[in-house]
């Protein structure tokens, strides 16, 4: 069982599957979100995540014009999970409070555009752009 929360605690969440995969994204936009060279994430199925407390201190901003959305708790800013596709959710890996521990980068997107002063220097695959696991 993997547990998650923001900074001030209004939200929290659990996972009921076992997670490897991190996705760090080097996109400009990610890193504006974040401050730091990017976001990384874990991929969830719907059905096996499940808000245990403050689903509604969640914001969305969508930014316009483009495909990209982020979610957030409206009291402390911390990056909170949103809805990735029908079927999965993505979730901030450093949300992850308990059970994280096996957790790898597995993959890097955006790698070409990522900032100049970000050096990846961990065994993650690269894509230059967009990818979509299966």
């Amino acid at each position: 069982m993997i547990q998650g929360n923001c900074n001030c605690g209004a939200v929290r969440y659990e996972i009921d599957t076992e997670l490897t995969d991190v996705y760090v994204c080097h996109c400009s936009i990610c890193r504006r979100f974040s401050g730091a060279q990017g976001i990384a994430v874990v991929l969830v199925p719907n059905h096996q995540f499940r808000w245990l407390a403050g689903k509604e201190q969640v914001a969305m901003w969508k930014k316009p014009d483009a495909d990209w959305e982020s979610w957030f708790c409206r009291t402390c800013g911390s990056a909170m999970p949103g809805t990735n596709d029908s079927e999965r959710m993505f979730v901030p890996a450093g949300s992850i409070s308990i059970g994280g521990e096996q957790l790898r980068v597995a993959h890097h997107v955006w790698v070409d555009s990522r900032a100049p002063w970000d050096v990846i220097g961990d065994a993650g695959k690269r894509h230059k752009a967009r990818f979509a696991p299966s």
